[in-house]
């Protein structure tokens, strides 16, 4: 039995110790923000935030958030209220398809904690999600918005 905090609510997730965290989150709790990308923790598509520092969840064994503090997608708004990450992201129409956007926020939303206002530099050596639709430069300027904000 995993026991943890996800999203402000305790939960116990009844899996395997060694099952990656991002399919508990799926699959028993039924969160489906957190998306499956690459499966060895390199897309960044299952970004997660763990007592507040990005992890990709894909490769985490459940076992290791055991007491911990899970953040999700559906967790990072305050309510109805978006965070000023969400905000820029559609002024800046980040999205094309949109599938690696959650991983992506929760990384942006981490480094911004860490350093608020990023410089190009620090925004190249944090925020390593991949996006296959290219939108790179769109993301680069949301962030420098959001920094701002």
């Amino acid at each position: 039995m995993a026991r943890f905090t996800l999203n402000g609510k305790a939960v116990q997730i009844d899996v395997d110790p060694e099952t990656p965290l991002l399919w508990a989150i799926r699959e028993q709790v039924g969160l489906t923000g957190t998306k499956y990308g690459c499966g060895v923790g390199q897309c960044g598509s299952c970004t997660v935030h763990i007592d507040g520092v990005e992890t990709r969840s894909c490769i985490l064994p459940v076992s290791a958030v055991e007491g911990k503090k899970v953040t999700t997608i559906e967790g990072l708004a305050d309510k109805d209220m978006l965070t000023k990450v969400q905000k820029a992201w559609i002024e800046h129409d980040v999205p094309q398809c949109g599938y690696c956007q959650p991983g992506m926020i929760m990384a942006v939303s981490a480094l911004l904690k860490k350093k608020p206002k990023p410089t190009d530099a620090d925004i190249d050596a944090a925020i390593t999600n991949i996006c296959r639709c290219g939108t790179f430069q769109q993301v680069r300027a949301a962030i420098h918005t959001a920094a701002k904000a």
